[in-house]
């Protein structure tokens, strides 16, 4: 397999990394419920520059199996989106999130009990968590062409269907198929990344900001076939 290869020719402001959804890695979960396949990740460190064992936020892909009780995240905000699959019904205590249409999206506290009935059959869902005193996120569901600036350290860009064509600074130009990401790490926040999609399919955009202190990620170890620039 060959090296990392540059996306563009030009020295750019914000670095492009394109990981393909068929590099990244399953790991089973411990119930034998399914498995997770981790995008990428960033993990809080300390002023000392050792890494906490604790992530501010952790972006994946995981496929349900069967229906039981999601682990709980203290201290943590979680998006789901549906991709594949009849979908699933996450009770909580007082209210059912319904995840029954590809691109739902529910978004509970990750400390909240939730038992997760499955509707029929497997499914596969897309995952956000976001430590709420280290990070800040959002998601959203991008269809067919869009035209937008983003403020923020990292923007990730999921192909949730089909193909798009992703254009960013007028400039760079990234094609995605289902299950890639295009990840945006930019150098400095305040200075918007202008993005432009076309296709048919549909992206997950999401903008994530670690708070304070700075941030290790693992995005080199999630893809196989990552491309810099």
């Amino acid at each position: 397999m060959s090296g990392p290869k540059a996306v563009g020719g030009a020295v750019q402001a914000a670095r492009l990394t394109l990981l393909r959804g068929a590099a990244l890695v399953a790991s089973p979960w411990k119930n034998g419920g399914g498995v997770t396949r981790e995008i990428a990740v960033a993990h809080v460190v300390s002023q000392a520059g050792a890494s906490l064992d604790t992530f501010a936020w952790r972006v994946s892909v995981a496929d349900v199996a069967q229906a039981g009780p999601f682990s709980r995240f203290e201290g943590v905000d979680r998006t789901l989106v549906l991709l594949e699959g009849a979908g699933m019904l996450l009770d909580e205590a007082c209210r059912t999130h319904e995840l029954t249409q590809p691109l739902d999206v529910a978004r509970f506290a990750g400390e909240a009990a939730i038992d997760a009935r499955l509707v029929n059959g497997a499914t596969r869902d897309f995952n956000l968590m976001v430590r709420r005193d280290a990070a800040r996120g959002t998601l959203e569901v991008w269809r067919e062409n869009q035209r937008r600036s983003m403020h923020a350290q990292t923007v990730l860009l999921y192909c949730a269907q089909g193909e798009q064509d992703v254009r960013v600074d007028a400039e760079r130009h990234v094609r995605l198929e289902a299950g890639d990401t295009l990840r945006i790490d930019t150098l400095d926040a305040q200075c918007p990344v202008h993005i432009e999609t076309r296709g048919a399919g549909a992206l997950l955009a999401v903008a994530l900001d670690v708070l304070g202190a700075p941030h290790q990620d693992t995005t080199e170890a999630a893809s196989r076939d990552a491309v810099h620039t």
